[in-house]
């Protein structure tokens, strides 16, 4: 290989490797879809019980985050990553064994915490390890992971659905593998270079390198990592405030906020209700659920091909437009009682439209706007602010649908898309192309 020369191949499998985090993200999104029409009954939910129990593994992936963040600057990422997959997997287990409401919802709160970190650590990871110019598709194979995710777990849920009442503790307990499958190729992984520049351990980090992109690569990396940590205090939340690094983490939350308050995730984790309301029976609620994970997949490999060619930005403008304009059509064919196959063909053009835009740009952006001295600190701090709105978004959706209809909920999200496409339009820069070290020029202004 040239000594130049980028090692595509090594740095796709080790981000693959890490973003296998995201499928467990994928499983416990989906899982509770499923599982929702077998829990009504088994827990007797009301539409505030629905809510929270669907919305408590947002709480979970908030303090998820704020661990990750501290366990990943003082162990490295790979510990962390270790940690978040075996949390992952011992709560599936007791969610699958779970006797009442209240076990059960602090199983998945407990699960929440597995996939906060993952949702932190996996891209934080996989942007640290990759080169500027693939570092987009890189990074999108965490949301490829997180769909595909979803989709199995929507073709095991549809599976099950027939095997009697206890099907759910199957749909929960499966997660005990993709956990184990995670926990053991993350022993693979090498520790993240630019953690271990940080530590002081320049000649582990330059090999490490090395094997990415050659010599000179290498030796760029480390001069450029070096340098944008001269002088500079050891990373903080407190560092967060510091000017500069404000506007980078006003930013990144905003997009997070904006990435689940734009309202998609209801129609993942609502599916059933939401077709219910039309005349779907059970049957069609769990296909329903496929689609859209077949659906979701797709435009994510199309999403992952052009997000290094098109842009950040661009991609955001037009999924956030598009996303507005397809709640309104959703709104007047549930007000309107539509048939099912109708409001199908609508709901699986907005899934197309997120997965190709706020889906995985989001997670992209998340990973490449903060210095890297607060990088971690950073990105737990966007991305507990995602789970955060994650929480509002499930938890209230089931109460206004019940006080309002099922439709109304999504003239909101509408409105929400529009102002997200006015903050993208007016607050988003390009970063295509640009390695983090000159990406902390564009947003630090250093």
């Amino acid at each position: 290989m040239d000594e130049t020369r980028i090692n595509a191949r090594y740095s796709f499998r080790i981000s693959f490797i890490s973003a296998l985090g995201g499928y467990l993200f994928g499983f416990d999104f989906a899982v509770i879809s499923g599982a929702l029409p077998f829990l009504r009954t088994v827990f007797g939910l009301n539409a505030w019980w629905e809510g929270f129990l669907t919305g408590s593994l947002a709480l979970g992936c908030m303090v998820g985050c704020l661990v990750a963040g501290r366990l990943a600057d003082r162990l490295g990422r790979k510990p962390a990553l270790m940690t978040a997959a075996a949390v992952f997997g011992l709560s599936s287990l007791g969610m699958a064994f779970s006797g009442s409401l209240s076990i059960f919802i602090a199983m998945r709160f407990i699960a929440g915490i597995g996939v906060g970190m993952a949702s932190m650590l996996s891209p934080l990871y996989i942007a640290e390890v990759s080169p500027a110019e693939i570092r987009g598709r890189n990074v999108s194979i965490n949301q490829l992971t997180i769909v595909v995710g979803i989709l199995i777990t929507n073709l095991v849920n549809y599976a099950l659905a027939d095997n009697g009442p206890e099907a759910w503790r199957w749909m929960f307990g499966l997660g005990t593998l993709p956990s184990l499958l995670f926990l053991v190729g993350v022993f693979w992984l090498p520790e993240s270079p630019r953690w271990l520049i940080q530590q002081g351990k320049s000649q582990q980090g330059e090999a490490i390198l090395e094997r990415i992109g050659g010599i000179t690569f290498a030796q760029e990396t480390v001069a450029a990592v070096q340098k944008s940590l001269t002088n500079q205090p050891k990373p903080s939340f407190a560092a967060l405030l510091d000017p500069g690094v404000r506007s980078a983490v006003g930013l990144g939350m905003g997009l997070a906020i904006f990435q689940q308050l734009c309202g998609i995730n209801v129609v993942f984790n609502y599916t059933s209700t939401i077709f219910e309301t039309v005349g779907a029976d059970l049957d069609r609620q769990l296909f329903e659920t496929v689609a859209i994970g077949i659906v979701n997949l797709l435009f994510t490999l199309l999403a992952m091909w052009q997000v290094d060619k098109l842009g950040r930005k661009p991609l955001m403008l037009v999924g956030s437009f598009g996303l507005a304009l397809l709640y309104v059509v959703i709104a007047l064919l549930l007000k309107s009682g539509a048939t099912p196959g109708l409001l199908s063909i609508f709901v699986l053009l907005a899934i197309s439209t997120y997965a190709t835009s706020l889906a995985p740009v989001t997670w992209v952006l998340i990973s490449e706007i903060f210095p890297n001295r607060v990088r971690s600190a950073a990105t737990s701090v966007a991305i507990l602010a995602l789970w955060g709105a994650y929480f509002v978004l499930v938890f209230t959706f089931p109460i206004l649908a019940q006080l309002i209809g099922t439709y109304g909920p999504f003239w909101l999200y509408a409105g929400i898309c529009l102002i997200g496409f006015w903050f993208i339009k007016s607050q988003v820069r390009e970063t295509k192309g640009k390695t983090l070290e000159e990406l902390e020029d564009v947003f630090i202004g250093h």
